[in-house]
């Protein structure tokens, strides 16, 4: 029996009835097709902007707008901003357009966090920051993965951090704070109902891909004995109710992940690089500005490389694949100011989405995959030399140089961000971008994500 050809029957009743009374699952509008898209895939560049888009593409092509989902025909700007407390001064704020680009500093404050801005895009509800898919009363909330699963499709993330961080465990899990790592990784590993978890963490390697004599924290993995489980091969649970145990394969080497990317592959993987904080851009720090000024940690894979084995797995699910992938340390290398580390994460993010559109190509199709590529927030507030108090714009000086750009600060903004859709109703979102910023025009929220995923997976 295939691995996916049914679900547990207690989650599976659960999320419907939860579904229902929270009214999260919307009926299809009138203009929705019948069906649903067979395969789902969210892509997040976790901090990008506007700015770190065009200074990418500015280094690798000598031209602005060259990356692929520049070419998508749904293109809009998202806004990003979390819930708040009534206590907090940000209360009742979210984004206004025309502060934004009257006032300089209007978005460095009342911003969101990679947990909340997960969750909202997972789930389609705003929360507070430090959320990992639980609303503001801290109750669970149904992820558009879970609804996927029950649908039959296979399931799964990929991410260049951590992978119980806050944008791949804001998919799958639930939890009070994004900081209790060692709950969430259990929760994903233990609980939850995916087939694919691969990301950085890895408890015997160093930020630089070098073994080490004494361990991390073994916290990101869940802990030294969910380790021990992991490495055994006894770590898993009855995924698919079919009464049998449905164990994890662990995979380490790049080599492993660079096999798991063509021809048969296990039915759950959890893939963890040897290193230990993120695949590239914490191995040498930031003392210096061109990127590859440092070569690359070559043991470790790359996003690309792990989104095609993460592919690979999941589309053996004849029902179709739901797939996220994080290139988390684009908004790091943002947070820190370098300039270098940022455009080389995002080209490694933007190759990953190159493997993505290619696998559509050879695999599958736009007429029944969805792909979504965005971020969560923008981070560093990257802008052209000189701005501040208005807003100048980067500069282009030539293919393989680095484009004049300056940071205006080390955390997230309030900033709308890109949004990117191609394949199946993405014209779906074209119908929330009803409200206009005067530079960057048309945008949505990022709960608008999942209320479209619900509403094309309920039209199934």
């Amino acid at each position: 029996m295939f691995h996916h050809s049914k679900r547990l029957i207690n989650i599976t009743i659960v999320v419907l009835v939860f579904a229902l009374l929270s009214g999260f699952i919307v009926a299809p509008a009138a203009s929705a097709k019948p069906n649903a898209p067979k395969n789902i895939i969210v892509m997040i560049s976790d901090g990008w902007g506007f700015n770190h888009i065009q200074s990418t593409s500015y280094y690798v092509y000598g031209k602005a707008g060259r990356q692929a989902y520049n070419h998508f025909p749904i293109k809009l700007a998202m806004s990003t901003y979390e819930n708040y407390y009534d206590t907090s001064p940000c209360y009742g704020l979210g984004y206004d357009p025309n502060s934004a680009w009257s006032d300089f500093d209007y978005v460095k404050s009342c911003v969101t966090d990679s947990a909340s801005a997960a969750t909202a895009m997972s789930t389609g509800v705003k929360t507070y920051n430090g959320a990992i898919g639980v609303d503001m009363n801290q109750q669970p909330l149904l992820h558009a993965m879970q609804v996927a699963e029950v649908k039959g499709k296979s399931t799964g993330v990929v991410t260049s951090v951590q992978f119980s961080h806050a944008t791949p465990a804001g998919f799958i899990a639930h939890n009070i704070s994004r900081n209790n790592y060692a709950e969430i990784a259990n929760e994903m590993i233990y609980a939850s109902a995916t087939d694919v978890i691969m990301g950085a963490g890895h408890p015997w390697f160093d930020d630089s891909g070098n073994p080490i004599v004494v361990p991390n924290t073994f916290k990101y993995v869940g802990g030294e004995t969910t380790w021990a489980d992991l490495v055994n091969g006894s770590a898993g649970n009855d995924a698919n109710g079919d009464g049998d145990f449905d164990a994890w394969t662990l995979v380490q080497t790049r080599q492993e992940f660079q096999n798991l990317a063509t021809g048969s592959t296990p039915e759950r993987v959890v893939g963890v690089a040897q290193v230990y904080s993120t695949l590239q851009q914490s191995s040498l720090g930031d003392g210096y500005t061109d990127p590859f000024v440092i070569p690359l940690t070559e043991s470790v894979p790359t996003l690309e490389e792990m989104t095609r084995a993460a592919l690979n797995i999941l589309d053996n699910d004849p029902q179709g694949l739901f797939l996220m992938v994080e290139g988390g340390a684009v908004d790091w290398a943002s947070h820190a100011n370098q300039s270098g580390r940022m455009i080389e994460e995002q080209i490694d993010f933007d190759k990953a989405v190159q493997a993505v559109i290619k696998w559509v190509r050879k695999n599958s199709n736009w007429g029944e995959t969805l792909l979504i590529v965005t971020g969560d927030h923008e981070t560093g507030y990257l802008n052209g030399p000189g701005s501040d108090p208005t807003w100048e714009p980067i500069v282009n000086n030539g293919k393989a140089i680095l484009p004049g750009m300056a940071w205006y600060s080390g955390n997230h903004t309030n900033s709308l961000i890109p949004f990117f859709s191609i394949g199946f109703n993405a014209q779906s979102f074209k119908q929330y971008a009803n409200l206009i910023d005067p530079v960057r025009g048309a945008y949505m929220d990022n709960t608008n994500i999942a209320q479209v995923i619900f509403q094309l997976l309920e039209s199934q």
